[in-house]
């Protein structure tokens, strides 16, 4: 039996617009729970983390705001998310996506105890690959995957990241709005890449396929990191960063049953979801419903709406 372990991370201050900070409590009210269990998940709630902020010296990028807020909640996540990882899996409710910061860093070293390499499947419209010096924006949700990879220019702002993290071992898929500088970092990182052109091109089974069977030939710990952007505004409107051209209801889905059939995900995040932009939960709903996709649930298991 799968034990899932709940984590709500109302952060908001690493994006732009307030509401994600409601975002944990919209999928506990969608259910998430109550679908875990009914797949036969044992599911435990562990509440919200709660972030202890002091006061750090101030970065000479003008740009970056609340600094002090996200490096709370990467100590406080990283240390949640490790504990957790030690005893189930972790399935952490975002708030907004430097979450991954912590969430992906604490994991890491649970994974490396356990002497797993980890893997991300890092499903999102942006790379959030800047770092400190290159943000122009200063959201710092835009730079987790830079700092949990071990780039530099982190410290001594952020905690030191004890296992980064190969790029090599990152595979973003739905990728659509890129900035110069992330472009050429991502590019000399060697991260796999796969955006809306390649999805649209060549579809998602294959690089998929090959990915997931690298994460099994090395035993690894793979981590599913889910922006609500990677989705078509269409059908998941309750996000900040809106990108048109995103994953489809069937491509998400096909993407959690694909992982699921492997039987090869430890931890996830869901992330940026915010409440205040959506439409009656639509949103929350979709992203319960691609969890329980995640965790065992198929087509064939849905109820048709003249049933309902």
């Amino acid at each position: 039996m799968t034990h899932c372990i709940l984590i709500g991370a109302p952060v908001q201050e690493g994006a732009s617009q307030r509401g994600c900070r409601m975002g944990p409590e919209a999928l506990r009210t969608a259910g998430l729970a109550e679908e875990l269990t009914a797949l036969g998940c044992r599911v435990e709630d562990r509440g919200d983390v709660k972030p202890d902020v002091q006061p750090r010296p101030a970065h000479e990028n003008p740009a970056i705001h609340h600094m002090d807020e996200v490096v709370a909640w990467t100590s406080a996540l990283r240390d949640a998310a490790y504990r957790a990882a030690c005893d189930g899996t972790p399935i952490f409710l975002g708030g907004d996506h430097c979450l991954a910061a912590g969430t992906v860093t604490g994991v890491a070293r649970a994974a490396a105890e356990q002497g797993r390499p980890m893997f991300v499947l890092w499903l999102d419209a942006h790379p959030d690959f800047h770092s400190l010096h290159t943000t122009e924006s200063g959201n710092l949700h835009g730079t987790p995957v830079a700092y949990y990879t071990g780039q530099s220019g982190f410290t001594p702002y952020f905690p030191e990241v004890s296992h980064p993290v190969a790029p090599e071992n990152i595979c973003m898929m739905g990728l659509r709005s890129v900035d110069g500088h992330e472009a050429k970092a991502i590019q000399a990182a060697g991260i796999e890449l796969n955006d809306m052109r390649a999805i649209d091109e060549f579809g998602i089974v294959a690089p998929l396929r090959e990915f997931l069977a690298k994460v099994e030939a090395a035993n690894g710990w793979l981590h599913i990191s889910l922006d609500v952007d990677f989705l078509d505004p269409a059908i998941a409107p309750a996000v900040g960063t809106t990108v048109p051209g995103g994953a489809t209801f069937r491509e998400a889905h096909l993407i959690m049953e694909m992982v699921e059939e492997a039987g090869l995900v430890h931890s996830l995040d869901l992330v940026e979801l915010n409440p205040f932009l959506d439409e009656r939960g639509r949103t929350a709903k979709l992203l319960v419903n691609l969890t329980a996709s995640l965790f065992g649930r198929r087509v064939l298991d849905r109820m048709t709406r003249s049933a309902q």
